[in-house]
């Protein structure tokens, strides 16, 4: 009885941030003369970060999931978007909610949302480069989208250097931005995430 209340409690409580993660991820917008139009910035991840924390980082995972299945029923990326979106936001809130798993203090959240940001843009680089990038060539060639760089930084002479230079930092920074939103709420959005039945 006690471990099926449980499993109703993460159910809810996942899906509340799942509904959460979707209402954030349509409030995406661009940064001008910073990261090429096609690449906008939004704070969806930051609902699946705190269920990794109150559920454990398979939660968070799947609240990425969610949001992205739910995302794609209006999309205009062809799902390219949602496709990037959930693999780099699945990395960070696994790898945040596993070092949290393990010992659950603040430090520990810190230190697991730190350590999600550097290996979610760190990772941003193989699976833009040969994974997501690719399928958008499909319908956006390869030099277009070069040139979207270039246009903020005229030097820059190709796909992966232009990985480095722009979505490396862009998606730390992204990361580090929910990680500290996160810090400050978490703790008294666990009294509601825990005692929901």
């Amino acid at each position: 009885m006690k471990n099926q209340k449980i499993s109703t409690r993460v159910m809810a409580g996942s899906a509340m941030l799942s509904a959460v993660a979707v209402v954030l991820q349509y409030l995406e917008f661009p940064i001008p003369f910073l990261m090429p139009p096609f690449i906008k910035f939004d704070l969806s991840d930051l609902p699946a970060l705190i269920g990794a924390f109150a559920y454990g980082p398979l939660s968070g995972v799947i609240i990425e999931l969610i949001k992205n299945l739910i995302h794609c029923l209006a999309t205009k990326s062809a799902t390219v978007g949602e496709l990037s979106n959930f693999m780099l936001g699945a990395v960070f809130t696994l790898t945040a909610g596993l070092i949290y798993k393990h010992n659950k203090t603040k430090k520990t959240a810190i230190i697991g949302g730190l350590t999600g940001a550097v290996v979610m843009g760190l990772f941003s680089i193989p699976s833009n480069y040969f994974v997501v990038y690719p399928f958008y060539y499909n319908f956006m060639p390869e030099d277009v989208v070069l040139a979207a760089y270039q246009a903020i930084l005229p030097g820059v002479s190709s796909i992966l250097a232009s990985l480095f230079i722009f979505n490396l930092p862009f998606t730390i920074v992204k990361g580090l931005v929910c990680v500290l939103i996160a810090m400050p709420i978490y703790k008294p959005l666990t009294r509601v995430l825990k005692d929901r039945t």
